[in-house]
């Protein structure tokens, strides 16, 4: 499903209709002018004019002329009849699909919503709705609200977070919460290494040049740690190890402000330093990396509190949905989905591979 839910399950044949130009009548919507270097910025005393005036509940938001609510024969009366929307009924459709959707994007399904009613009763005309296809499609779309309502119910009971597991998550994961402000030092792995003229290298010789660069790099790293631990300056480390990879214009402010679960985990250890110590060298896919802490603080509950409510949701969401996808198993028949090879050897690139024991429910959406 996209932004809005359940928008291109109702609308999914919409796009086809704008890439067609339909010709079905439609009101028109009228678009605010372009405000101009005048207009951008009103003044307070104007912004109270701009604003817009409040619409009734019963109010016409939609109205669609040449729409009737039932079918008719009678090409004068059609052409009479209109079908009306209003405001109460339009939000109660916003609030199935969408109910934080922008203003913006209101008026933009507004107007894919009134296209595709259009479309829909010309289809019913043309007994589309009494066809098999559209009988099969309408099974599907049973399966993909009934899904889609399944996770909203959950989200709704999951995203109510205590103020007692907020703080007992606090207190069972405080180590999470460490932050440090430090220093860093990145050192390439390889030179920005020259064309070598004459004859081009053989791949065994890009290998071997490769290799002699990131072991010229590594031995780069080790002096710079050993000039940190004598306490030389950090940004003129850094500017040292650029230098030496032949790294120009490069930023060589070394001060980070890190969290525990910002480092990566071959580089966790590093928040167990006392401040001025400097770590070992670690090595990633990329760079050798040196640090030195100056300070250590713990992130208070207050601003942690947003942080724990998403981590916590988050996490009942998957235990829910694992539960009720482990409630149901399934099996697929290999020589129909699995054509081609036999069951169990190797899947070839872009084969799908075979199913796992449990259902994935979201997968329908």
């Amino acid at each position: 499903m996209t932004r809005y839910g359940l928008i291109c399950l109702l609308l999914g044949s919409v796009s086809w209709g704008q890439a067609t130009s339909p010709t079905f009548p439609l009101p028109a919507v009228h678009q605010p002018a372009t405000p101009t270097a005048a207009t951008q910025d009103p003044a307070p005393d104007q912004r109270q004019h701009l604003r817009r005036p409040e619409v009734s509940p019963d109010a016409p938001v939609i109205t669609i002329s040449g729409l009737c609510g039932a079918s008719s024969e009678n090409k004068a009366a059609s052409s009479a009849c209109k079908t009306v929307i209003t405001r109460a009924q339009f939000e109660k459709l916003i609030d199935a699909i969408e109910p934080n959707m922008p203003a913006r994007a209101r008026q933009e399904f507004a107007l894919r919503y009134a296209d595709a009613l259009v479309m829909s009763k010309k289809a019913e005309q043309m007994g589309l709705d009494k066809t098999p296809d559209y009988r099969e499609q309408m099974k599907l779309a049973h399966v993909q609200v009934l899904s889609q309502e399944l996770k909203k119910s959950i989200q709704g009971k999951v995203f109510r977070i205590s103020d007692k597991d907020i703080e007992d998550y606090y207190r069972g994961n405080i180590a999470k919460f460490e932050k440090a402000e430090m220093e860093r030092i990145y050192v390439p792995k390889t030179r920005q290494l020259l064309p070598v003229s004459g004859d081009k290298l053989s791949d065994a010789g890009r290998q071997q040049r490769s290799s002699e660069s990131e072991q010229a790099m590594k031995d780069v790293a080790y002096n710079l740690r050993a000039r940190a631990l004598a306490g030389e300056a950090f940004a003129t480390l850094q500017a040292d190890a650029y230098t030496a990879a032949g790294v120009k214009n490069a930023n060589s402010n070394p001060a980070v402000s890190l969290r525990r679960t910002s480092l990566p985990p071959n580089q966790v250890s590093v928040m167990n330093l006392k401040p001025g110590e400097v770590s070992s060298v670690f090595e990633d896919s990329n760079d050798f990396v040196i640090y030195k802490i100056k300070s250590k603080d713990t992130l208070p509950l207050n601003q942690a509190r947003e942080e724990i409510k998403a981590t916590l949701s988050s996490q009942r969401m998957q235990d829910e949905m694992r539960r009720i996808q482990d409630s149901a198993t399934l099996s697929f028949d290999d020589s129909y989905f699995f054509r081609g090879r036999l069951p169990g050897s190797p899947a070839k690139p872009g084969e799908p591979t075979k199913a796992s024991a449990t259902p994935h429910l979201g997968d329908l959406e």
